[in-house]
């Protein structure tokens, strides 16, 4: 705002940068709440991988307090779950536009400056070259020898580079507190008479 203050009618002004703000809230707000939603729903599915979150969390807390974000790095196998649990959900399948600032080459594909560019996250997150079984649910993805937390360059759930989510590190702050706060004090069941499923409602196979 500074750089352009001078001009007669600059694109940074107050009034942008509130209509930037309430965009992210509330943009943020929807997606974070269809993530939950979308982890309840797998806990459900998968009674063995939430008993194990379950003890993880009381090993930590002590079952005296809330889970902290801090407590994350001790807690190896909750976060690993929550990862996996975005990268079989893809909320988001594809990023923000972008355009090609420069004539360039791309596997044999001349695509000239000014191209509008659409990148495919899901042909990343589920990539057999990148995952083990890609195609399933499996919190081990994330997860090293000793069982220790491993990041996956791969893993693209906030899309990459200058695109990065700006909201990234929130996010991922409400998704480990909310769920282990919820984990620690309920357990998520099917309702009566309902069956396990087969496949996660992204229709990937578990």
């Amino acid at each position: 705002m500074k750089e352009v203050e001078h001009e007669k009618d600059p694109d940074f002004c107050d009034e942008s940068l509130q209509a930037i703000l309430v965009s992210l809230i509330s943009a943020g707000s929807e997606t974070t709440v269809s993530t939950l939603k979308f982890c309840l729903v797998l806990f459900a599915h998968y009674p063995d991988v939430q008993a194990k979150v379950q003890q993880e969390i009381d090993e930590v807390t002590q079952s005296l307090r809330l889970p902290r974000f801090e407590d994350r790095p001790q807690m190896p196998y909750t976060n690993a779950v929550i990862h996996e649990m975005q990268r079989v959900l893809d909320l988001t399948s594809t990023t923000l536009l972008h355009a090609v600032t420069k004539d360039i080459e791309f596997h044999g594909y001349a695509i000239p400056k000014g191209t509008i560019i659409i990148p495919f996250l899901s042909s990343v997150l589920y990539d057999p070259s990148q995952w083990e079984t890609p195609e399933r649910f499996n919190p081990g993805h994330f997860l090293d020898e000793e069982g220790q937390f491993r990041n996956r360059v791969a893993f693209m759930a906030f899309s990459a580079g200058k695109r990065v989510c700006p909201r990234e590190s929130l996010a991922r702050m409400e998704l480990f507190f909310l769920l282990s706060a919820l984990l620690q004090k309920f357990t998520i069941k099917l309702p009566p008479g309902a069956e396990r499923r087969d496949s996660t409602p992204n229709g990937c196979m578990c």
